[in-house]
């Protein structure tokens, strides 16, 4: 698994594969990173284990986020460009917008426009930074509708 964010590997992890549709890629890791992160809002750490789900056609990733014990803690959604599998490894490149959604789906968070507005996307390429807005809200709607983000993943 690779995140590319501006051109740049951002971090890269072995996830076991889970299914391939041919349109949805799905994995499963642990939590990747070093210690511990804390959002405010939930905290990764070491233990903790991601389902994500990559989609070839669509602008960006949802990933399941449980406990090391198995409890839900929501869902992190990544808005991306469409998933690439190449040599065995899926690929997508970060387009710094984000959305939280608690496990209840009482806490819905947009992340990261700030950083999405500083990163210039806008004006290099307006195309991909329409799909990304329009991905996020997409996401934003779905996880406030009574089906929720598990629609998505049926």
């Amino acid at each position: 698994m690779t995140l590319v964010k501006a051109g740049v590997t951002k971090i890269r992890y072995p996830a076991d594969l889970l299914a391939d549709t041919g349109t949805r890629v799905s994995v499963r890791a642990p939590w990747a990173a070093p210690g511990v992160r804390d959002f405010g809002f939930v905290r990764f750490e070491p233990g903790d284990v991601f389902t994500e789900h990559f989609w070839r056609d669509r602008w960006y990733a949802v990933k399941e986020v449980r406990s090391g014990a198995g409890v839900l803690k929501g869902w992190y959604c990544d808005i991306t460009r469409p998933a690439v599998v190449r040599d065995g490894e899926v690929v997508v490149e970060d387009l710094d917008l984000d959305l939280w959604v608690s496990a209840d789906g009482s806490r819905v968070i947009r992340l990261d426009e700030d950083e999405f507005a500083d990163s210039g996307l806008a004006e290099r390429d307006p195309e991909a930074a329409a799909r990304a807005t329009e991905a996020l809200d997409t996401l934003e709607r779905q996880a406030r509708s009574a089906a929720g983000l598990r629609a998505l993943l049926a």
